[in-house]
């Protein structure tokens, strides 16, 4: 019988599937189609201070081996997830949850990290700063070691509950940036998030979404994400969840082989509203295929053979 469990920052995960925040609603969606207590948690849609609409349309476009979004962090605040969102939430889904942060100011972040932290089913906070769909804040926070920081140590400095700094591939030195986050004092890093990109209409001559540019997700990012997550996991000594291109089992155990204490799902709940689930069933199969009793044991294993 193989051993599924991971432990993040405290908290004993039944496995380490964990669906990636935009892809997974807050839950209860997903709800109707199976049950999702058999993941290890989740990560809800990303929560800003004030409710946001989003982007103009077209706000997705397909690519090869993935598809491009700029969304622009659609959703109603903090205040109506706090109030609504998560006692719908809470009916469906009986572990903790991590809430996925985004701001526009250090000061977003810590009001709206503050709030979550009071929330009884807030496991961890991920605070996002790598959304390469909005303008102003978002990636900027994540493409400067000294601002990762600031952001970092503001919301550390109002919550109890563990820190996870989401990161962007879109940078010459993850590492340094990890490091910086850490220093500030997070209790873990994730990564990745999608790679900008953008793709032309050949008839209009024009980009195909409204926002020019979009963050590429799907399994051609996946190389990307294993080797930032190996490179992380060198630099630091906080846990790392992995993420960026993960479509099956196999995917989940190279990501951990890297470093990753668990992996999230993105784009895949996207093609298929039971990505999670199947990859779920597929791993203990995949576990013994490798020779793997434990999964908690190999994490980091490819760095020391």
């Amino acid at each position: 019988m193989v051993d599924l469990h991971v432990t993040l920052s405290g908290v004993r995960l039944d496995n380490p599937i964990i669906p990636a925040s935009g892809t997974f609603g807050y839950g209860y969606e997903f709800a109707e189609l199976y049950d999702i207590n058999c993941l290890g948690t989740f990560s809800f849609k990303g929560t800003t201070r004030a409710p946001r609409f989003g982007n103009p349309t077209p706000r997705i476009a397909e690519a090869p081996s993935g598809l491009l979004n700029a969304v622009g962090l659609q959703n109603p605040g903090v205040d109506k997830v706090i109030a609504q969102e998560l006692p719908k939430l809470k009916e469906v889904f009986h572990k903790p949850v991590m809430a996925n942060v985004s701001g526009f100011s250090v000061e977003d972040y810590a009001y709206t990290c503050a709030l979550l932290d009071k929330e009884e089913q807030v496991g961890w906070l991920e605070v996002n700063i790598s959304c390469p769909n909005v303008h102003s804040g978002g990636m900027s926070f994540g493409t400067s070691p000294q601002a990762a920081a600031e952001v970092t140590r503001a919301v550390k400095a109002v919550t109890k509950k563990p820190v996870y700094m989401k990161l962007s591939p879109n940078v010459t030195d993850i590492a340094a940036i990890a490091r910086a986050c850490e220093d500030a004092g997070a209790d873990g890093i994730s990564l990745i998030n999608t790679l900008l990109g953008m793709r032309l209409d050949l008839r209009s001559r024009r980009p195909l979404l409204a926002n020019t540019t979009g963050g590429l997700s799907g399994p051609a990012v996946f190389p990307v994400a294993v080797r930032m997550v190996y490179q992380v996991y060198e630099a630091v000594d906080i846990p790392v969840i992995g993420m960026g291109g993960v479509s099956t089992a196999e995917d989940v155990l190279e990501l951990m082989l890297a470093g990753a204490t668990a992996v999230e799902v993105g784009a895949a709940n996207l093609v298929n509203p039971f990505a999670c689930r199947d990859i779920l069933a597929a791993l203990p199969e995949a576990m013994e295929k490798y020779g793997i009793n434990s999964l908690s044991e190999i994490i980091g294993g490819a760095h020391h053979g």
